[in-house]
């Protein structure tokens, strides 16, 4: 717990890139699974918009 709290941006950074793996496969199961094109469209939203989260929080950060 010392380590997450000393250095906190390390752990905001790693849960997006945690999200961002998330929303890789629920992409890559809404392609794969047929009817399930909605989960394309859904994945991708979230995918970007934690990809935009991680990018503002690293250089706010820096």
């Amino acid at each position: 717990m010392y380590v997450i709290s000393r250095y906190p941006e390390v752990a905001v950074l790693g849960l997006i890139a945690f999200l961002l793996i998330i929303w890789l496969v629920l992409i890559i199961i809404g392609a794969v699974v047929k009817g399930l094109f909605w989960l394309v469209v859904v994945g991708a939203v979230l995918f970007v918009a934690t990809a935009a989260l991680g990018w503002v929080k690293r250089h706010t950060s820096a």
